[in-house]
């Protein structure tokens, strides 16, 4: 079951919110709340894996209380409501699932539903294929590595390098293979070349041309490109 809570100033938006939801099998209501400062106060002890946030709220609007829910470990899932469209690409700003307009449309409301579903569902995917030790190819031997010591690795001609806090390591696995050994880890494609562990970000420096570089804790000498394309996917992931 998905726990959801619902923070919602206005009566009528948010009964008809409960009365869509009541119809969803996989889906319990635990809360409702009337105000942002509410919603803080009541998210640690009732755990929601999704709210519906309205944007205009008194106390502390949606969008603030949005900014403080990402802060957590593991951020709840967040589609905002709102009567203005205009709210739109603030609400995307801290990376909320979706937005609905009131009044609600249903298939909007079930477009939002299943783009959580597959979320949701991409996290326990990932959790339950983590792995504790990683076994690297290294000429004629295997090399055990924790994944969370790795900083990155680059493709450099036919081989990969890769960087942890005590060593660096030479392989020919290809970094594609890599990237899929460590499915539930928070690293990243930051650039063709470039995989990042994104636990070491210390900060992101605009470049040129809507690229950027990464700089790691711990490896302040050293910049990790952003390239264009992957440049969204990467700063998103740094707000989850």
């Amino acid at each position: 079951m998905i726990r959801v809570m619902i923070a919602e100033d206005e009566v009528f938006a948010r009964e008809e919110l409960e009365f869509l939801l009541m119809k969803e099998k996989d889906i319990t209501i635990v809360g409702s709340v009337t105000n942002g400062r509410e919603l803080l106060e009541q998210y640690p002890k009732l755990k929601p894996e999704l709210i519906f946030l309205d944007i205009e709220m008194p106390e502390i609007q949606g969008t603030e209380a949005a900014k403080q829910l990402m802060e957590q470990l593991t951020p709840p899932c967040i589609i905002f409501t709102t009567a203005y469209e205009d709210y739109a690409v603030e609400a995307f700003g801290v990376n909320a699932v979706d937005y609905l307009l009131k009044p609600y449309d249903e298939e909007r409301f079930q477009q939002a539903l299943a783009r959580v579903r597959k979320l949701i569902a991409n996290r326990g995917s990932a959790t339950s294929k983590k792995i504790s030790n990683l076994l690297i190819e290294e000429g004629d031997k295997i090399v055990v590595v924790k994944p969370e010591d790795i900083y990155y690795a680059v493709k450099e001609d036919r081989m990969v390098i890769i960087y942890t806090g005590s060593r660096i390591i030479q392989t020919k696995q290809s970094l594609q293979e890599l990237e899929e050994k460590l499915v539930g880890y928070p690293f990243v494609r930051s650039h063709r070349s470039y995989l990042v562990n994104l636990s070491y970000v210390k900060e992101v420096e605009t470049w040129f041309n809507g690229t950027y570089n990464i700089i790691l804790r711990g490896k302040e000498d050293t910049k990790i490109p952003v390239s264009r394309a992957a440049a969204k996917d990467v700063l998103q992931q740094l707000q989850m």
